[in-house]
């Protein structure tokens, strides 16, 4: 059986795949997911520990090692081959990029069953053995050298930060408590009625969201316009 090597492909500002993908050397033996949330602490006087308020989740990471080796190319003599033939690729995706003016949106790619990959809701960024993300930083070890001073064996570190779009996370959420100010993108054949029907179980309160959105003609709705669906007084 073939082994299936890890991978990273570069995406463009629509997210589509551009280029050749970037093969690792060896897969790694370890990856690490990190994913938080920001937490508000409100002082009450007299209560034993503060109350605490959700303000907004972060970004999920990634770090991974990976280990590179050139000597089976062109040995450790006069004819070896510099590792950084290799890594420098992966050095590549935290360069600016000349059309965007940033680095590259890229999407790791390996195997089946990503954290978070399975969960009810979760977004395209985490399909089944994908993690769309911008490189954060690239730690560089060279461990071994030819006589001459060519590097011929390294590991990169990466670190990676989760990349979602705003379209992306508002259909992940789908809030749905009608006491709440939320977003709602616009779907092909989407009307304010049907709208108002998903979030308040009430068709006959569109005219909340049309108002509030300054919409003239509630019959004409623009496929991936964000509209506020307010909250019901």
């Amino acid at each position: 059986m073939a082994i299936t090597k890890a991978k990273f492909e570069r995406l463009n500002a629509r997210l589509a795949v551009v280029g050749d993908p970037i093969e690792v050397s060896f897969n790694p033996n370890e990856l690490t997911y990190n994913k938080g949330i920001q937490l508000a602490e409100i002082a009450i006087p007299g209560l034993d520990s503060p109350i605490l308020q959700f303000v907004r989740g972060q970004a999920e990471t990634l770090t991974v090692d990976l280990l590179f080796d050139s000597t089976d190319e062109g040995g450790m003599g006069t004819d070896a081959v510099a590792v950084t033939k290799h890594t420098d690729q992966f050095y590549q995706l935290i360069k600016i990029d000349s059309d965007t003016h940033a680095p590259p949106v890229c999407r790791f790619v390996w195997g089946q069953g990503m954290p978070s990959s399975n969960i009810i809701g979760a977004s395209s960024t985490q399909a089944h053995g994908t993690f769309q993300c911008v490189v954060e930083s690239v730690r560089q070890k060279f461990n071994l050298f030819s006589s001459e001073g060519v590097p011929l064996r390294a590991t990169l570190s990466l670190s990676l930060k989760e990349y979602k779009t705003l379209e992306d996370q508002v259909t992940e959420i789908s809030k749905k408590s009608a006491d709440h100010t939320h977003a709602h993108v616009v779907q092909r054949g989407d009307t304010v009625t049907r709208i108002a029907t998903a979030a308040y179980s009430n068709p006959a309160q569109w005219r909340a969201i049309a108002l509030h959105n300054d919409i003239d003609d509630p019959l004409e709705l623009e496929t991936g316009t964000i509209l506020e669906v307010p909250a019901l007084r």
